[in-house]
């Protein structure tokens, strides 16, 4: 039965359904582009300062190793159910479409309203951020403002304010998105490689740079006791291993549109584990060749500060010259624009299945009827990301990283087992490796992280306040509905 959020006949039924025109080819395009975006230009020093050195590869290492442990639950579930949603549809039909999977997954798209425009915000903030290269006055603070809010039983909650100059070109960027994204999906799958081309020559200029002028002694320059197993090491991997997840994550977008690709039993598990392989491949040469031109010193000092991130700029002046500098800062700009272009493709597709599904606001099922795509989806996103720019970028990667893994992650890599004991039958066109080992790994890994870091109450406590005031209000629903686990759907609204 339908909720009221979600006729029976209205929307879902009229509206004209989604195209499968994306192959293998866009679909892994659009998922690399996701994956690299600003992230691991922009996070190096973060990267490097939270382990103290050059050993902060072992966080890129190890963070990909997680990623394919994950991404084989995402090929898996993606496989399986092949259509718009992701996460969605995997875990309403994991713990049961009218019972506990309803409250789950609405418990999903609840967090996405936060998690998904911090997210595509990121994108936004770090490509302003290397802006600030071309103009230094970008990062002039007009105004900030520290807000803390004491709960009870959470402890204080804090959120900071930030306006720039270049919060306005963060704004900005999201309202274009949203413009280019206003068509259809076989356009743009030929627009998602056309950015691809950009990303892939970024780095590609990159790692040459830095392979022509290696300097090893300067790439392993380990401070004492650098691989100590202390307590000290596992914090430090904790935080490194927080910022690689964040720089890793977008591998499963092809999965939040199934219903758009071609062959999806074969194309989601393969653009998934490309992908990760060849970004890992990427990420690690990388950063290998900018510690081996510019001292790790260097980049911890601009990390603490949060301040001048844009280390690729100074490792290609030190290189070639001012020139190259201001070449390459264009290029990573686009690459951070070709981010939030996949992110906010992916992500709008989300909300749109929960509507359908009844579970979400009726408004957001609504199908452009013209070009075929979910129209009001993506500019609600698109506005709420544009709010999301005027928060710092560290703040935002943490709070993203923490909420996503508490209210996602976590509930799904073990609801892949959960759907293997309930469903044995089910077809599944591809079978996790080596099942179930890693779903187990890539559970302990997020609970690592989690937990292995300074502070870390502050952004559980955010991920806490997001879960328990959306149960409070899916019970509310559920009760005003007769749905579960008060009924099943046997009222509907007029």
């Amino acid at each position: 039965m339908q909720s009221s959020s979600q006729p029976a006949s209205q929307s879902v039924g009229s509206s004209p359904g989604l195209i499968r025109g994306m192959g293998l080819g866009s679909a892994t395009a659009l998922n690399m582009i996701d994956m690299i975006g600003v992230g691991p230009f922009i996070t190096i020093p973060l990267i490097v300062g939270a382990m103290g050195g050059p050993q902060a590869m072992l966080g890129w290492v190890v963070g990909a190793l997680f990623a394919v442990c994950d991404g084989l639950v995402w090929a898996e579930l993606g496989a399986a159910m092949p259509g718009s949603g992701g996460s969605y549809r995997y875990l309403r039909e994991t713990y049961g479409p009218q019972k506990m999977g309803r409250l789950i997954s609405f418990l999903f798209i609840w967090q996405l309203s936060f998690s998904a425009p911090l997210s595509i915000a990121t994108g936004c903030i770090g490509l302003a951020g290397y802006a600030a290269y071309y103009w230094p006055g970008l990062e002039t603070v007009y105004a900030q403002h520290d807000a803390v809010l004491h709960i009870p039983w959470a402890g204080p909650l804090q959120a900071s304010w930030i306006v720039t100059p270049g919060t306005s070109i963060a704004v900005a960027v999201c309202f274009l998105t949203m413009l280019l994204l206003y068509r259809r999906i076989t356009v743009i799958g030929r627009l998602s490689k056309v950015l691809w081309i950009g990303v892939m020559g970024t780095i590609g200029w990159i790692i040459f740079a830095g392979l022509t002028h290696f300097n090893a002694a300067r790439a392993f320059d380990f401070p004492p006791g650098a691989f100590t197993l202390s307590h000290k090491f596992f914090i430090g991997l904790g935080g490194a291993m927080l910022i690689a997840t964040y720089d890793y994550w977008g591998y499963y977008n092809v999965c939040f549109l199934g219903d758009e690709i071609k062959d999806p039993g074969k194309n989601i598990p393969r653009a998934l584990l490309l992908s990760i392989l060849l970004v890992a491949c990427l990420y690690v040469v990388m950063n290998v060749c900018i510690l081996a031109v510019v001292p790790w010193r260097d980049m911890v000092q601009a990390g603490q500060n949060n301040n001048g991130l844009y280390v690729v700029s100074l490792f290609m002046q030190r290189i070639y010259g001012t020139w190259a500098a201001r070449l390459v800062t264009g290029l990573v700009m686009w690459t951070a624009f070709a981010s939030v272009f996949s992110l906010m493709l992916g992500y709008s597709r989300v909300p749109y299945a929960a509507a359908k599904d009844g579970n979400y606001f009726r408004a957001f099922a609504k199908v452009h009827p013209v070009h075929r795509f979910p129209y009001v989806s993506l500019l609600a996103l698109g506005v709420v990301a544009a709010a999301f720019c005027f928060l710092r970028l560290k703040d935002a990667i943490a709070a993203l990283v923490v909420i996503r893994i508490i209210v996602q992650f976590l509930v799904q890599a073990v609801g892949l087992i959960v759907l293997r004991i309930r469903r044995p039958e089910m077809p599944r066109p591809f079978r996790m490796w080596l099942y179930p080992l890693p779903a187990l790994l890539a559970s302990a890994g997020f609970l690592f992280i989690l937990f292995s870091r300074p502070n870390w109450q502050k952004e559980v406590r955010y991920a806490a306040v997001i879960l328990l005031t959306g149960v409070v209000i899916y019970m509310i629903r559920a009760w005003k509905d007769s749905e579960w686990p008060f009924g099943q759907g046997l009222k509907t609204k007029a």
